[in-house]
C-alpha cells in the first residue's frame, strides 16, 4: 500500500516524525500553565508522553503503521543516546543510563496505554506520579491527553507519513 516505505527512504519521515513530537513536547504552555518542571526530567515527561501516544497509535493502524511505531522507537532511543554523549556522559556510562531511560520510557507507555484504557482518573492518577512528581495539574493533564490520544486516534496513516501530527493546543484545556 505504501511502497515508499523502504529503510532508505523512511529515515527522514521517521525524523521529521521525531521532530513532531519534539516540537509538541516543548510547547512552553506545557511547563507555564500545566506545571511540568522545565528541566531535563520534566522534558522527558513531556516527550515521553507525547511519543507514548503517537507509538499507541501507530501499533494499532494499518501497516506500515507498526512497522514505523518500531523505526520511531529506535529513534528515540538513539536520540536519547545522542544527547547523553552531547551532554558529556562518558562512553563507559552510557549503556547504563541507556537502560534506565528505556525502562522508564516502556515502563511509562504501558501505563499511560493501561490509564487511558481505565478511564479519566486512572490516567490522571498516571501522570500526576509520573509527570507531576505526585504535584497538583494531573486532571487537566490527563484532559489534553485524552483530547490527544482522540486526536490521533482520528488521524489517518497520511498524516504520520506526511505530517503535521496532529497534536492539539495545550491552551485549549
Amino acid at each position: 500500500m505504501f511502497p515508499f516505505y523502504r529503510k532508505s527512504a523512511n529515515r527522514a519521515m521517521i525524523e521529521r516524525l521525531h521532530g513532531d513530537i519534539v516540537a509538541a513536547a516543548r510547547n512552553p504552555v506545557l511547563f507555564t500553565d500545566y506545571g511540568i518542571d522545565d528541566s531535563l526530567d520534566g522534558r522527558f515527561e513531556a516527550f515521553t508522553l507525547l511519543a507514548a501516544l503517537v507509538l499507541r497509535r501507530l501499533n494499532a493502524i494499518e501497516a506500515p503503521g507498526p512497522d514505523m511505531a518500531q523505526d520511531l522507537a529506535d529513534a528515540v532511543f538513539r536520540h536519547f543516546d545522542a544527547g547523553l554523549r552531547e551532554s558529556g556522559v562518558g562512553d563507559a556510562s552510557v549503556p547504563k543510563r541507556m537502560k534506565t531511560f528505556t525502562e522508564s520510557f516502556q515502563g511509562r507507555a504501558v501505563a499511560y496505554d493501561q490509564a487511558l484504557r481505565s478511564g479519566h482518573e486512572a490516567l490522571a492518577v498516571a501522570l500526576t506520579r509520573n509527570v507531576l512528581s505526585n504535584r497538583p495539574g494531573g486532571d487537566r493533564l490527563a484532559r489534553y491527553a485524552e483530547a490527544a490520544a482522540a486526536a490521533l486516534e482520528r488521524a489517518q496513516i497520511q498524516a504520520f507519513t506526511s505530517g503535521p501530527v496532529p497534536f492539539p493546543d495545550p491552551a485549549a484545556f
